[in-house]
């Protein structure tokens, strides 16, 4: 039986993916994969009670939610200067331009053990390691074909993660236990060199990658700001992890009042230290791609509800997918069912600013994305040639797995 309801699930999905292709106005298509995929689990989830109420109220609810639905894409769609500014597309501060300013703190003391901020952040020190030296390459925005791409040292921004580990309830009975999940994450973490930094479920900051080398976190994910677009994102942004788990079937995440803070005092201070835009701190989710079918949120780690307000920061979910207007990256229909609005606003605003530029280029949409696709194979060739590790990083990791 499960496996039969499985096959029509997949199916059924094939099906919805099919038709929505088919849907050449962005906004048409996501008003369709909402009222097809994204509104089940409400009614799914509900109590009999409440499935009752549902079902004898259908057509009201229906209308309701149509405008509520469609609301968002109306706006979308008033104004392409007031929706899709020209440079502005990535956020009012995007790169080191723009007189953003900076938040001012400074390394009060440290030891062998851990690093104290003057904004209050702690970093514990246990389990830092090295990895491939940070040199990575961008390319200027605009001239991805043409310029020669600049070299770069100095990370360029934050992508915030979920460990999605295994948890235990955060319950004074469960401390033993909890220690010990996160000594066994903190130690893997550091073997896979994932992350630059973890704050565990106490709210305590962990540096496990040092910030002047590359960590495995984010592969040949993209990004854009008003200067530079970013393919590699492993060796130009720094990975902040938080120890949670993204509840099934959905991009949601929770995280404690002491996570949020340990994840406000953090960004402060990497902001700080590295000069890094508002608008260049922004979540997996967003940066994501999958180079062999071309499809942006490949991983759904914080698809939804990150603390941007709560940590300080711009909300970067409004944002158009970098992915889609400068590679011509598509999405799949799934990727509406398990974010949230915010997130596939920006999946709106991607679709249609590529659809703009395709059309200031004189060329239709489809000959537009292939070439857009064509370029993004280039620099990813590109890419993965540079980002070999050295014969000496190949020589340390083989010593340390046969130690």
């Amino acid at each position: 039986m499960a496996q039969r309801e499985n096959a029509a699930k997949r199916l059924t999905s094939k099906v919805i993916g099919w038709r929505a292709a088919r849907i050449d106005d962005p906004v048409d298509r996501l008003r369709f994969l909402r009222k097809s995929v994204g509104d089940r689990s409400p009614m799914t989830l509900a109590r009999p009670e409440t499935r009752r109420f549902l079902r004898d109220n259908r057509w009201k609810i229906a209308g309701v939610l149509t405008i509520a639905l469609a609301w968002p894409a109306m706006e979308a769609t008033r104004g392409t200067v007031r929706l899709l500014a020209s440079d502005g597309v990535i956020g009012a501060s995007s790169g080191s331009g723009g007189g953003e300013t900076f938040p001012n703190v400074w390394l009060q003391e440290q030891d062998s053990r851990s690093e104290t901020w003057s904004n209050g952040l702690r970093v514990e020190k246990k389990f830092e390691t090295d990895n491939e030296p940070r040199r990575f390459e961008a390319y200027a925005r605009g001239k991805e074909d043409q310029a020669a791409p600049v070299q770069l040292e100095a990370p360029a921004g934050i992508v915030y993660h979920t460990t999605e580990s295994h948890l235990a309830p955060l319950e004074e009975g469960q401390s033993r236990r909890l220690r010990i999940i996160g000594h066994s994450l903190l130690q893997y973490v550091q073997e896979k060199r994932s992350y630059h930094f973890l704050i565990d479920r106490f709210g305590r900051v962990w540096r496990v990658v040092k910030e002047k080398d590359a960590a495995n976190h984010a592969g040949y994910s993209v990004w854009a700001d008003q200067r530079f677009t970013y393919v590699n994102l492993n060796r130009g942004f720094l990975g902040v992890s938080v120890e949670t788990q993204t509840e099934s079937g959905a991009g949601k995440a929770q995280v404690t009042p002491a996570q949020i803070h340990a994840l406000k005092v953090l960004t402060e201070m990497l902001r700080s230290r590295y000069r890094i835009a508002e608008a260049n701190c922004v979540t997996h989710a967003q940066v994501s791609v999958n180079p062999s079918n071309l499809q942006v949120g490949y991983h759904y780690d914080w698809a939804a509800r990150f603390p941007y307000a709560e940590i300080g920061l711009p909300d970067n979910y409004d944002v158009p997918v970098p992915g889609m207007w400068i590679f011509g990256f598509t999405y799949d229909p799934s990727l509406v069912n398990v974010t949230g609005e915010k997130y596939w606003k920006g999946l709106l605003k991607g679709e249609e600013r590529m659809r703009q530029d395709a059309t200031a280029s004189g060329a239709p949409p489809a000959q537009y994305r292939k070439a857009l696709e064509r370029r993004y194979r280039k620099i990813l060739e590109r890419v993965k040639t540079l980002a070999e590790p050295s014969a000496e990083t190949q020589e340390v990791r083989t010593k340390e797995s046969e130690g």
